[in-house]
């Protein structure tokens, strides 16, 4: 996401969407549980606001992704299973880990807030890529490579220049210190700008198997 963009392009118009029926398994960081993700948002939506060609991100589905799994018709539902229990397995070993947000990161499509350091979240990357591995025979493909954790607070839906965008949000935000310490499984369901969230499981960090979370 670096150096800064000259111009913004339309998200939705660029990417083959899948169709309705169809969708993304992904391993998701969920923040709806987190007031202080969604005042940091809220104050780059507010700074946004009256910028044209820009979709915030819903703040039900504030996420940081660590990894795409496959899809869904590519993936049985017994290695679904098998990923979960595998999960539950690898996260016991991880710790709660605290990132800050503030730095504003730019790409021709998103715009997000980085989540540092990178390293503080890798113990919970590793767990779930052997997770995947193990379950399904996929290793998983990282949102970015190199791995920058981040919080997409909009995407881009319009061919227009970054300019303005950057001007009204600015490079960094206050900083805002946010402890995880819980990772979902998350099915994106048909295009990716309806929003069509189904979370399959939710698994704390450093816990026993049986307190695993649906949802």
């Amino acid at each position: 996401m670096s150096p800064l963009p000259n111009f913004m392009a339309d998200r939705w118009g660029r990417r083959e969407m899948l169709p309705p029926g169809k969708g993304r398994i992904y391993w998701h960081v969920l923040f709806r549980a987190h007031p202080e993700v969604r005042a940091i948002a809220s104050e780059a939506h507010r700074r946004l606001d009256g910028i044209s060609g820009l979709d915030p991100v819903p703040y039900e589905w504030l996420h940081l992704t660590i990894l795409v799994v496959g899809l869904t018709d590519e993936i049985p539902e017994e290695q679904i299973s098998a990923l979960i229990a595998e999960a539950r397995k690898r996260l016991t070993d991880v710790q709660p880990a605290t990132v800050t947000l503030g730095r504003v990161l730019y790409h021709p499509e998103a715009i997000a807030l980085e989540a540092r350091p990178a390293q503080a979240l890798m113990p919970m990357l590793d767990a779930v890529r052997t997770a995947t591995r193990t379950a399904t025979g996929r290793a998983g493909i990282l949102g970015t490579n190199p791995w920058i954790p981040h919080i997409t607070v909009a995407y881009s839906s319009a061919e227009q220049p970054a300019e303005p965008v950057i001007a009204a949000l600015g490079r960094h935000l206050p900083d805002c210190e946010v402890a995880i310490d819980h990772i979902s499984l998350v099915v994106q369901d048909g295009p990716e700008y309806l929003w069509d969230w189904h979370p399959l499981a939710g698994i704390p960090f450093g816990a026993s198997p049986s307190n695993s979370l649906s949802g």
